[in-house]
């Protein structure tokens, strides 16, 4: 059910004058509170309507909104709560209403850098305060990954109002080989995060290529309202259909990638897929088993494999395993010298 700010504005308003048990309220003392805080609120005149206020009451008396509010008519013209200690902002939470409210704030915490959410930050405080004032300080059930000191996230909301509002950008940037940082006219298609790192994609004056900006290399946002705007309908899934990670690679470099995982580590690589094009090719009696996938061979699949360390042997392709061989023997030279 979708309820406007301003009824729930009302609702809070004829709460607050049903507690007051030392003033007798008319139905016209409702009306006339709830169009003066809307006055104060809007900053112009409002006149609430006696029709407005009775569904008011209606509704907050009912179970839909959860209050079933005790509001009661005596001496047929006045109204008061029953229960004179009752108020709608004191309703008790469920231990499975506060569980779930906590993990709904970490959660949305994570986006508080974006616009999108920022009508949500008042609400998330509050929300925030009311669970931690009402429960035991219990640890959070759901850990998700953030790093608050990357750099770069300050970018993240002007950048998506960018993509939202079809808008290119003058970008002041610096990659890790660059000598010093330039400036890029950029066309931004979708923001995309990996392993814990937010990355801009989309194309660069008029040039052809997909770029892939990492944000923390950005060093300053500016608009360019002048130059209009690619609009070429980028379709980030079908664009990163065969990467892992960020780097997409031509089309020649997508291949059958073919591993073996020992036993200990076959149950995580299983139930965890590295790619959805990963399939299982046999099971092997020791319990390990051989894998393959379809995918670019990028810089994040080396990683990703080499992560693994002695768990995982690069079967196919030739070249893959030959690049994999070579840095594991320069990582057992790093650790066999002093």
């Amino acid at each position: 059910m979708a309820i406007n700010k301003n009824a729930l504005i009302r609702y809070k308003t004829i709460d607050k004058c049903l507690q007051n048990k030392y003033r007798q309220w008319t139905l016209n003392d409702l009306i006339e509170a709830c169009s003066d805080v809307l006055h104060e609120y809007e900053g112009r005149e409002v006149n609430v309507s006696r029709r407005t206020v009775q569904l008011d009451i209606q509704m907050m008396r009912s179970d839909k909104l959860g209050y079933n509010a005790p509001i009661v008519v005596y001496d047929r013209k006045f109204y008061r709560y029953e229960d004179e200690d009752y108020s709608i902002t004191d309703i008790p939470l469920t231990e499975n209403d506060m569980n779930v409210l906590s993990e709904t704030v970490e959660m949305l915490k994570q986006f508080k850098d974006f616009s999108l959410f920022s009508e949500l930050g008042g609400i998330i405080q509050r929300l925030e305060d009311k669970v931690y004032t009402e429960k035991t300080h219990q640890a959070s059930i759901i850990h998700l990954d953030k790093n608050e000191k990357l750099k770069g996230l300050q970018h993240l909301d002007l950048l998506y109002q960018a993509i939202l509002k079809k808008i290119v950008l003058r970008l002041t940037y610096r990659s890790f080989k660059a000598r010093a940082a330039s400036e890029v006219i950029f066309h931004p298609f979708i923001l995309k995060e990996y392993n814990n790192r937010w990355f801009l994609v989309g194309v660069s004056g008029n040039k052809p290529n997909i770029m892939t900006l990492a944000l923390d290399r950005i060093m300053n946002v500016d608009y360019d309202l002048d130059i209009p705007y690619r609009n070429e309908n980028f379709n980030g899934d079908e664009y990163y259909k065969n990467t892992i990670g960020v780097t997409v690679l031509a089309e020649k470099h997508i291949q059958r990638i073919v591993l073996k995982v020992d036993k200990s580590n076959a149950p995580y690589v299983t139930t965890k897929p590295f790619h959805n094009t990963q399939e299982i090719i046999s099971v092997h009696q020791d319990g390990s088993v051989t894998v393959q996938l379809q995918v670019h061979v990028n810089f994040e699949l080396e990683r990703l494999i080499l992560g693994f360390g002695d768990s995982i042997e690069v079967i196919e392709p030739p070249i893959l395993r030959k690049r994999i061989r070579k840095k594991l023997q320069a990582a057992v030279i790093k650790y066999t010298t002093a």
